[in-house]
């Protein structure tokens, strides 16, 4: 497949053969989110966005995997890297407190594995004073460790936002504010406080805003003599700094300052989920990076293709045992891509490509002005498109899968554009005609 020529080829999907293997999955597999009945082939041709499945189609994906894939498929550095390493047994060792070289005696000649990783992240962190990582399997238990070593160092609450959305894992999913489907019927680490998560363009509409002691309604609650919240039993507050399962909202300036204020104020543990803003989808290694809010605690996962949970030493226990998984960072390939990846994105300045190539979607997206579109935001490559109604969201969703592209919705109305952070000029405006195709089909 020659990745300056390619386009979407789609006879019919499913397909045939893609509806055989969907019917036995299912046999097996208990119910989960599944947005498509598409079965890639991960045997045959794909490059950059493009990618086949088990029929044949020749399939557009503007979801690279939910931003778990940052440089789409078969990166000639990932492909490399991974020949390089051959097939090892094991392929998954016992948990970060083991030690592995990939080849090498000097972890400067070595192939990446979690220690080089590691000392990549502390890199990326460093000017938020952060030098210290748990590599875990996911962003849920980065973003449960997180959690861990906030009480560590005092309280008992939690503050989240609402439209959250954290991980699926006990603690994590406490933290979620999206989908009632998430959380109906789990049990929830108490005493986690929701607010809301000001995206208001002008005058706040959200319920942010206040006219009490504070200004807003977390400093409200935490006011020294007339709120009713005591400061020091505020162990964390997490947040994502672009909303992604809740709409791709981007929070404004002042609910900004407002939350750096309080982090100052009364020493909260700020949170920055990172799982899917950041790594460079934004057009700043870290989505907190366009903010002014400094965080404490940094979680990544994703396109890192391992989970993270990065900070200052001192905000991590001394205690051994506190922190501890038996297959936390064990994969070795794993490792391997996320360093790469790392590697990639600075090496190939790929946030100046996400922020040129987003803005080449949002000027396309407004020279066609389509009618049903209400708003077009976001940072980078990480864009949410808002239609008139959650039918001709799904609508769009569905044309578009019809035409060969992958798209995803987010939020009640909201489509997200997650191209490849390499994604070419032709590439963004390939899959934006077969958009708007789908829009035009969906009205």
């Amino acid at each position: 497949m020659d990745r300056a020529t390619a386009e979407p080829d789609v006879r019919s999907v499913p397909g045939p053969n893609a509806r055989e293997w969907v019917d036995y999955h299912h046999q097996f597999a208990a119910p989960s989110t599944y947005v498509y009945e598409f079965v890639w082939d991960v045997t045959a041709d794909a490059v950059g966005p493009f990618c086949t499945d088990v029929d044949g189609n020749v399939l557009m994906d503007f979801t690279s995997h939910v931003a778990a894939s940052p440089l789409g498929y078969n990166h000639p550095r990932i492909v490399d890297a991974l020949e390089s390493l051959g097939v090892v047994s094991p392929g998954k060792i016992a948990g970060q407190d083991f030690y592995a070289s990939l080849g090498g005696r000097d972890p400067e000649s070595s192939l990446p594995g979690p220690s080089q990783l590691m000392d990549r992240l502390t890199d990326l962190t460093a000017h938020y004073d952060m030098d210290t990582v748990f590599l875990s399997n996911s962003g849920a238990e980065a973003v449960e460790n997180a959690i861990k070593i906030s009480y560590q160092n005092g309280g008992h609450r939690g503050v989240t936002f609402e439209g959250a959305f954290h991980g699926r894992t006990l603690g994590a999913l406490s933290l979620n504010r999206s989908k009632t489907s998430h959380r109906k019927g789990y049990p929830s680490v108490g005493d986690v406080l929701s607010v809301p998560y000001c995206s208001c363009r002008g005058e706040c509409e959200c319920g942010w805003r206040t006219n009490g002691p504070g200004g807003n309604v977390l400093a409200d609650k935490l006011h020294p003599e007339r709120g009713n919240l005591d400061p020091a039993e505020v162990a964390f507050l997490v947040l994502e700094p672009v909303q992604g399962e809740g709409g791709y909202r981007v929070p404004n300036d002042d609910f900004v300052s407002d939350l750096a204020a309080v982090r100052e104020r009364y020493g909260v543990t700020v949170v920055s989920d990172e799982i899917q803003a950041g790594l460079g989808r934004t057009g700043e290694m870290w989505g907190i990076d366009h903010l002014e809010l400094d965080p404490d605690v940094v979680t990544s996962a994703k396109g890192l293709r391992v989970g993270a949970t990065i900070a200052r030493s001192d905000v991590f226990p001394d205690e051994t045992g506190r922190l501890s998984s038996t297959w936390g960072a064990g994969d070795v390939v794993a490792a391997l891509e996320g360093a790469t990846t790392v590697d990639v994105i600075r090496e190939e300045n790929l946030l100046a490509n996400a922020v040129e190539r987003g803005r080449q979607v949002r000027e396309l997206l407004a020279d066609a002005n389509p009618d049903p579109v209400v708003d077009v935001r976001g940072r980078g490559l990480m864009l949410g498109v808002e239609f008139d109604s959650k039918a001709r969201q799904q609508t769009v969703v569905a044309e578009c899968f019809e035409r060969g592209l992958l798209v995803l919705g987010c939020g009640h109305r909201t489509v997200r554009l997650l191209p490849p952070l390499d994604v070419t000029d032709r590439e963004i405006a390939l899959g934006v005609d077969v958009f708007l195709d789908a829009i035009d089909a969906a009205s």
